[in-house]
């Protein structure tokens, strides 16, 4: 029963974030109270992440190192870079400038490894991106915000480190020692962990559209044009780059669907500790646009491989 609860929830993903967005807008006073619990939201995500790490999704990286280490690179390097030019051209306000930076410093987003899945993508590619993007995320993301947006900047590097290394690498590590030492209860509770992740993005969405309610009505528009932009482009150019690169179909795919879909969980989480609500309103309509496009473009590329 709670397998088939957590397949129809991560099935009807968008359809709930669709119905938090509209619940945090029509009660904005009752779901802004959940502001102040995003970190812990994220940080259980995480801990399920950790629960559900297996060292052989590492192997890749030993016998095939260069896609993986290509992928990494290009997540940590084309998202931030678009997302500083977008800031820049749109003249965007300095709170909704960080809050597309900080989206675009994150590392990839568990969601992809679906995505990949469903674009018939080369998964454990997939995977070994993701892992590693988020384990070394505590350390390169707060030095890729600061150096794009240390001219909005009010907060110190060190404040920013310690916040993710809470909110990812300490939940993520409790959730591998978990795994190791209570195997069997994990590996049951891991039926679960869909489900509980669904219910705790769709929180932190409904939190922020809440506690941002006023500035989405007078900004929403723009918003939602710059994340579009942000999300289409790096699909775009991380599979050009892959291409660039050589890469076989399969990993194009995965590399490309890696790069455009972003831990926007952890930007809303930071916007909302280190900075203001409009700050994380970029990460919470990201999280929308993603969970739309994602399936979308998979569903294309997995049709393109079976007339294939």
């Amino acid at each position: 029963m709670l397998n088939r609860m957590s397949q129809f929830a991560t099935k009807t993903f968008i359809f709930w974030m669709l119905v938090a967005a509209i619940i945090g807008f029509v009660f904005p006073s009752h779901m802004a109270i959940l502001g102040g619990f995003v970190p812990y939201l994220l940080g259980i995500v995480m801990l399920g992440m950790g629960m559900t790490i297996d060292p052989k999704d590492f192997k890749i990286v030993l016998q095939s190192p260069k896609p993986v280490i290509i992928g990494v690179i290009l997540q940590f390097t084309i998202m931030p870079t678009l997302a500083f030019l977008i800031a820049k051209g749109f003249h965007l306000p300095p709170e909704i400038a960080i809050g597309v930076i900080l989206v675009g410093c994150c590392p990839g987003g568990t969601s992809s490894n679906v995505m990949s899945y469903l674009a018939k993508a080369n998964v454990a590619l997939s995977v070994a991106i993701t892992s590693v993007s988020t384990l070394i995320a505590p350390f390169v993301t707060p030095a890729l915000i600061y150096l794009f947006a240390h001219e909005w900047l009010n907060v110190s590097f060190t404040s920013m480190l310690w916040s993710v290394v809470q909110v990812v690498l300490i939940p993520i590590i409790i959730g591998f020692v978990f795994q190791k030492v209570a195997r069997q209860f994990a590996h049951k509770a891991a039926t679960a962990l869909p489900l509980v992740s669904v219910i705790a993005i769709s929180l932190i969405l409904a939190a922020v559209v809440a506690g941002s309610k006023a500035q989405i009505l007078k900004t929403g528009l723009l918003i939602f044009v710059v994340v579009i932009l942000h999300n289409v482009l790096g699909y775009t150019i991380g599979y050009l780059l892959a291409k660039v690169f050589k890469m076989d179909y399969p990993d194009k795919k995965a590399v490309a669907i890696e790069v455009g879909m972003q831990n926007s969980g952890l930007a809303v989480s930071l916007a909302t500790v280190h900075f203001s609500p409009l700050a994380a309103v970029p990460g919470a309509v990201f999280s929308l646009v993603h969970n739309i496009s994602g399936p979308i473009l998979a569903k294309y590329w997995s049709s393109k491989s079976k007339r294939l």
